[in-house]
């Protein structure tokens, strides 16, 4: 029977991860592996595609513990004047976060993340995340990050990230 189980969980795990890539709330699959060459001012990172979703929205407000209205009840954020539900800070700096580890590996240690906030992420839009190497200083690579919807930058700042192996230049 112990040996039935892993073979049934491993079964159903890769039926749901197949679902999972087909349904267009998740985000777009990451780059397959780390660059296999050093960072170097003016490597542009693939981009990565965001779809806004209302669970997005709601999860990320409510995994940081930000329960103020507007990133969950519809209602309450027009009563305050925005057309719709939108997209938190905490949220938006855990996908850029998550835009540079993927790029560079589970390796890469985030070591400063300044961003500023724009056009507001609504539900049904897409936010495309953008990225382009500005300084490299032995491990520490900064990286200036975009990330556009159909209104404009909804956020754009740079990120400072340590990459694992490399050696001071």
């Amino acid at each position: 029977m112990t040996t039935e189980k892993p073979t049934s969980s491993t079964s159903s795990t890769s039926s749901t991860s197949s679902t999972k890539s087909t349904t267009p709330s998740t985000l777009a699959p990451a780059p397959p592996a780390p660059p296999a060459t050093p960072a170097r001012p003016g490597d542009v990172l693939t981009p990565l595609a965001v779809p806004i979703t209302r669970t997005l929205i709601v999860a990320g407000a409510v995994a940081s513990r930000d329960y103020q209205d507007v990133h969950h009840d519809a209602e309450l954020a027009r009563e305050k004047g925005s057309p719709d539900i939108f997209m938190n800070i905490l949220t938006t700096n855990g996908l850029v976060g998550r835009y540079i580890t993927d790029h560079y590996g589970p390796g890469a240690v985030l070591r400063k993340v300044a961003i500023r906030l724009g056009a507001p992420n609504y539900p049904g839009d897409t936010m495309t995340l953008t990225g382009t190497v500005t300084d490299v200083d032995g491990p520490l690579v900064q990286v200036r990050v975009v990330g556009a919807n159909g209104l404009g930058h909804h956020v754009t700042g740079t990120v400072t990230v340590e990459l694992p192996g490399e050696e001071a230049r």
